[in-house]
């Protein structure tokens, strides 16, 4: 019986510690040579042999992309609660390169003689199983509290479950033994044996199916990964092994070069055209599920219909934890779709549309009024799409692929002594931002982002590709710029950069113990200040017995100190200094503040936004008051002026240009947001809808002016007729309008 497995190739090498370089070097030829694996002997009561672990990990730094495992660890001297850390933090490391071996024991005098416990055959099985349990248990991330388990052999007491990892570590087990074989079946990912004789898979495999179907488990999840001497590595000897009895790998067992070349250029490549016209899937094989992921799966999804060529992660996926949720919100969803083409995307858009659950679509996954994620829905995300490509130096013209990230724009950008204002945190994706508007750190000397955007290629509802531009599509192209997450998924974006070399940039912390006092003050610094300087400020809720603070983060666009001073004293001037800090750097530096760690949001994140022409006395004792009513744990204005109000408000969907501050709060309770935050309405024009968690249908009339929102209406009865995307800020089309 074939099971359906890829075909794959290892090599299993000798920790030879006499020679002990000689090992690594044959296993970055096994990559260069194609091997799809590398495993090393773990027998760490050899005086002769180097300890397996260390050396997996020194291959590990040597390599890129063959996958490391033990063949097969000795379980009685390996802890399998240390087994899950280090085979966590190996992969972490690699990037998903690890697998686990794990042996139920051999050898029991040498065992003991390295403190082990000699264990009777029956007693080794039952620790094997235990092993895997507290593995398993340790790689739960999504497992609530810690982790306790009460076995014979191995016990937890309270222990916290390790960081999710790129890739669901396979264990498998070395077995040949009934009792042993059952296990295999009811409990592993793969089955390792050494081919002693040609029936040793004919005899093992019913067992384990066995077991499998027993365990309620397809057989087909269970890869047969064999090991293999250079007599026995043959087209003829293998081919029966795939075809008739599942083999899915071949490890070699050698460690001689000859050998490991002449097995990958005479046998590896007739091998796979053997199998290539012996069985339904070929070499190439087909992706098996488990079934206690397919028991994840939610309803409403048919999940065989999704498209092959596309990365599709489910809830029982080891990828799930994080793709789930975004930088802020805790999500659930049924299925992330991740495309890396345009073509994806028509296709991946298409299969959602006929599922008839909630879609998303994510880029960066910073969203705070867009969703980027749901419960049971469907994510379209386009992150790995991310790309960045100067086309033409002349004209500063680049084209940046939605899943980019702005601190990797403005790092591939600073070469060329250009940038793009680009909101204030580098981990924000480029999709969601580059449709919305873009408040950053060079807005009132350079604008919006979405002023610098040029062109657009976009996904529309009926899958339909299209370009936007002041030439192509003009009326979408003015849609897209503020509006653009209602009409489409854009697949790359072209922007003309500006000319930006050093800036100053500065961290104040002041006294705010007059709150209002200090909000209008700065308020009229920033309004009179030229327009190369953009400043931010955070005022946090006063703390019990400590002084209240603000903290302004600037941008001075200029390269000359006195000229950045110039700019940075009257803000100083504002109240006494407790700290500060100020940088002539590149803008890349300035925008180089964010982690690559996957995000992990919790909740719904409950903010509010409002655009502001001038901090009067009266808006700003108001926000003293909303400040300290305990309502909001995050309060902040952007500066936003300048250049952004010399575009026409009707030249682009983000029509409120005469706003000279964008206003930011964040609370923990919607209802006392929500009461809080209402009282400042009289002293808004519009709001920033990247900011704004705010559902209420109202909303969308304070995010976009009546003509505005009327001239979108149409535009969504022309582009997106049946409002798939209505995820954020949801213009609905005009013909169904109340």
């Amino acid at each position: 019986m074939n099971y359906g497995h890829r075909l794959e190739f290892g090599a299993f090498l000798t920790p030879d510690a006499s020679t002990p370089a000689v090992a690594v070097e044959h296993a970055r030829l096994a990559e260069e040579l194609g091997y799809d694996l590398v495993t090393i002997q773990d027998h760490p009561y050899l005086p002769t042999h180097l300890d397996a672990w260390t050396l997996l990990s020194w291959i590990a730094g040597v390599t890129d992309r063959v996958r490391l495992a033990a063949n097969v660890h000795s379980l009685p001297l390996r802890d399998p609660a240390i087994l899950a850390r280090q085979t966590a933090s190996l992969d972490l490391l690699t990037g998903g390169r690890v697998e686990l071996g794990l042996g139920a024991g051999a050898y029991w005098d040498a065992i003991e003689a390295m403190g082990g416990r000699r264990l009777s055959p029956g007693q080794a099985v039952d620790a094997l199983s235990e092993a895997i349990d507290v593995v398993q248990a340790l790689r739960d991330t999504g497992r609530p509290g810690p982790v306790r388990y009460a076995g014979d052999h191995y016990r937890l007491a309270g222990a916290q479950a390790g960081p999710a990892t790129p890739h669901e570590i396979p264990i498998w087990v070395g077995a040949l033994k009934p009792r042993m074989l059952a296990l295999v079946g009811a409990r592993a990912d793969g089955w390792a044996i050494t081919l002693r004789h040609p029936g040793v898979l004919a005899e093992g495999n019913p067992i384990i199916d066995d077991a499998a179907h027993a365990a309620g488990r397809d057989p087909r999840e269970i890869r047969r990964l064999v090991n293999i001497t250079p007599d026995q590595a043959t087209v003829e000897t293998l081919v029966p092994l795939v075809v008739e009895h599942g083999a899915g790998t071949f490890i070699l067992m050698t460690d001689d070069p000859v050998e490991l070349r002449r097995f990958a250029h005479d046998v590896m490549p007739a091998l796979r055209e053997a199998v290539d016209r012996a069985t339904p899937h070929g070499s190439a094989g087909i992706r098996i599920r488990k079934a206690s992921s397919l028991a994840k799966r939610r309803p409403g999804i048919d999940y065989d219909a999704v498209p092959p060529e596309i990365d599709a992660v489910e809830p029982g996926d080891a990828a799930y934890p994080r793709v789930r949720s975004t930088y802020m919100r805790g999500g659930a969803p049924g299925l992330v779709l991740r495309a890396t083409s345009t073509r994806q995307v028509v296709d991946a858009l298409a299969y959602a549309r006929s599922q008839g659950v909630e879609l998303s679509i994510r880029s960066g996954g910073h969203g705070v009024s867009g969703r980027s994620t749901n419960d049971g829905g469907i994510i379209l995300d386009v992150g790995l799409m991310n790309d960045i490509d100067v086309l033409d130096e002349a004209t500063r013209r680049v084209r940046i692929g939605p899943g980019a990230r702005w601190m990797d724009v403005a790092l591939a950008l600073a070469p060329h002594g250009w940038a793009l204002s680009s909101g204030d945190y580098g981990g924000v994706g480029v999709g969601g931002l580059a449709t919305a508007g873009g408040v950053g750190f060079l807005g009132r000397a350079h604008g919006l982002t979405i002023d610098h955007l040029r062109a657009v290629e976009m996904v529309l509802a009926d899958g339909s590709v299209v370009r936007a531009s002041d030439a192509e599509n003009p009326d979408l192209f003015w849609a897209v710029r503020g509006a653009g997450a209602n009409f489409g998924i854009v697949t790359s974006f072209e922007f003309e950069a500006d000319e930006v070399e050093l800036v100053g940039y500065a961290q104040l912390v002041q006294d705010a113990s007059d709150p209002a006092g200090f909000l209008h003050e700065w308020g009229r610094v920033v309004e009179s200040s030229p327009r190369d300087l953009t400043s931010f400020l955070i005022l946090p809720p006063p703390r019990r017995g400590q002084p209240m603070i603000v903290m302004t983060m600037s941008v001075v666009n200029a390269d000359d100190p006195d000229t950045v001073i110039a700019r940075l004293q009257p803000v100083a001037d504002i109240a006494p200094l407790y700290q500060q800090e100020v940088r002539l750097q590149p803008y890349a530096a300035v925008m180089a503040n964010a982690s690559d760690a996957d995000h992990a949001g919790q909740g719904e994140p409950i903010s509010r936004s409002g655009l502001l022409e001038h901090i009067t006395p009266e808006f700003a004792a108001a926000a003293e008051r909303l400040i300290r009513s305990g309502a909001v744990h995050w309060f902040q204005i952007r500066s936003v002026g300048g250049a952004v109000n010399d575009v026409d408000p009707d030249a682009t969907a983000y029509a409120n240009r005469s706003a000279n501050f964008s206003v930011v709060a964040m609370g923990s309770r919607r209802a006392a947001v929500d009461a809080a935050w209402d009282e400042l309405l009289p002293h808004f024009d519009g709001l920033y809808l990247s900011f704004d968690s705010d559902r209420r249908p109202e909303r969308i009339l304070d995010a976009f002016p009546p003509r505005t929102l009327a001239r979108l209406r149409d535009l969504k009865a022309k582009y997106d007729p049946d409002n798939v995307f209505r995820d954020n800020f949801s213009v609905t089309p005009a013909r169904s309008a109340p």
